[in-house]
């Protein structure tokens, strides 16, 4: 059959495009959603009320209080993650994690991951609404253009974000530790390096109502990333802080208006009311076996110079040649504790002490208990950061003994606390001095 040469090349741009579909059919089949239209099957919440992200109408709604997030269910290396969003108020604010940890980070409520931003009308030298990346919270990543300011952030190389309340798409590609942003169909930003490059995927809350809709991955094969480069394992820990109804926490008439939630952050103004001093702390609803604790603290007020007695690794208050004891200058802002199983006397202390924090003072200070179990409740070295700095308390109850962990360090291993009820609430102590709590987690062991 004779054919023209127009014929012949408007049969082969035919076949090119049949082509074409073919593979887009493909490749959009490898595809997996991660959103199923009807519920957060396959996410959990991190720090956020049961009521900031919930479904309606195939989308996924964020009211954007309290700030925080929700993750999901399982970690993903390298992978292409689609989605389209939109901000339902000018000047909104949220954000994707990608590769994140399943906890937030000390003093927080975000995890340690990589950002993508989802932004609203906001534009400066150092930020922008048209899909900045960026790591966070102890992340790193190398910016595809370096940042006006040095800051580990690449700013998009074009504007291409609809403004509220238009819809969005992102399309996320995460590959060996290298991150590219397509908006709107043409990538913007990115950055190289990447670590961690293993990790969680995290829908953020920060303010404002925010809808996300069609979220989808495509996963790709793995580089084998190291444990090095590849976020903390999620645990199963639940948050014990997470709405301004306190809803983990027993109400107790005369504690109302001291004890405050403040966006994720718990403050006390040491001024609590309660007609008994046990009722002045604040106890959670459930009580606790054995369990993992992880709480972050931190000392607002001015520190004052104050004596306190040196105290040895026996546990003993060190003497001088007179036998009284030394006593060292240090600038005091306060005290506080955590308290376990409901039991006043089994109380990691918070404090500025030359012994620090993490002792479980009426312990170590009673002659009745053995010198194994005085040395065992005094921390076997100061880890609390200067004063005004956030603190992380690892607490770890099982049987009658207890390990903590003070910003990384093992302080208390395994001490014995012979008297300890084997079931009780967990507390935060009332000392009548200002105290600020963030990031309460909870597992049962």
């Amino acid at each position: 059959m004779n054919m023209s040469v127009g014929s012949a090349r408007l049969v082969a741009c035919g076949m090119m495009l049949a082509c074409a579909a073919i593979v887009t059919a493909a490749d959009e089949e490898k595809f997996t959603p991660l959103f199923n239209g009807k519920d957060l099957t396959g996410w959990k919440i991190v720090n956020v009320a049961p009521d900031t992200f919930t479904v309606k109408d195939g989308i996924i709604v964020s009211t954007g209080k309290p700030t925080g997030t929700i993750r999901t269910d399982r970690m993903y290396e390298n992978f292409i993650l689609e989605l389209e969003w939109r901000h339902l108020k000018a000047g909104g604010n949220a954000g994707v994690f990608v590769w994140g940890d399943p906890l937030t980070a000390v003093g927080t409520p975000f995890s340690r991951g990589i950002e993508v931003q989802v932004l609203d009308g906001r534009e400066t030298e150092s930020y922008t609404s048209h899909g900045d990346v960026f790591s966070i919270w102890g992340a790193s990543m190398k910016p595809d253009r370096p940042h006006p300011k040095g800051s580990q952030r690449c700013l998009p190389s074009e504007k291409r974000c609809k403004p509220s309340p238009e819809w969005n798409h992102y399309r996320v590609v995460c590959n060996d530790g290298i991150i590219k942003l397509h908006v709107n169909g043409k990538e913007v930003s990115g950055g190289t390096e990447c670590n961690p490059r293993k990790g969680y995927i995290c829908l953020e809350s920060e303010g404002s109502e925010c809808h996300f809709r069609n979220i989808q991955i495509r996963e790709l094969p793995s580089t084998n990333a190291p444990p090095s480069a590849t976020a903390n394992a999620a645990q199963g820990f639940v948050p014990l802080l997470a709405d301004p109804e306190l809803s983990a926490w027993r109400k107790v008439e005369g504690n109302e208006g001291h004890w405050k939630w403040n966006d994720g952050r718990l403050d006390y103004d040491g001024k609590s009311e309660a007609k008994t001093p046990y009722d002045q702390h604040l106890w959670t609803k459930q009580e606790f076996g054995d369990f993992e604790l992880v709480v972050d603290w931190r000392l607002p007020n001015k520190p004052q110079k104050k004596e306190w007695p040196l105290v040895l690794p026996s546990g003993e208050d060190a003497v001088d040649e007179n036998g009284k004891p030394k006593l060292v200058a240090v600038d005091d802002a306060g005290n506080s504790g955590i308290l376990m199983r409901g039991y006043e006397h089994a109380q990691a202390n918070i404090c500025c002490r030359p012994v620090g924090s993490g002792e479980i003072t009426e312990f170590r200070t009673n002659k009745k208990y053995s010198a194994e179990v005085r040395a065992g409740v005094t921390p076997k070295k100061r880890a609390d950061k200067p004063n005004g700095q956030w603190n992380r308390f690892i607490i770890t109850m099982q049987g009658d003994r207890v390990s903590v962990v003070l910003n990384g360090e093992l302080i208390i291993d395994k001490a014995q606390l012979p008297d300890v009820p084997q079931r009780g609430p967990i507390g935060l102590q009332h000392h009548g001095e200002a105290m600020q709590f963030g990031n309460i987690f909870v597992r049962e062991l």
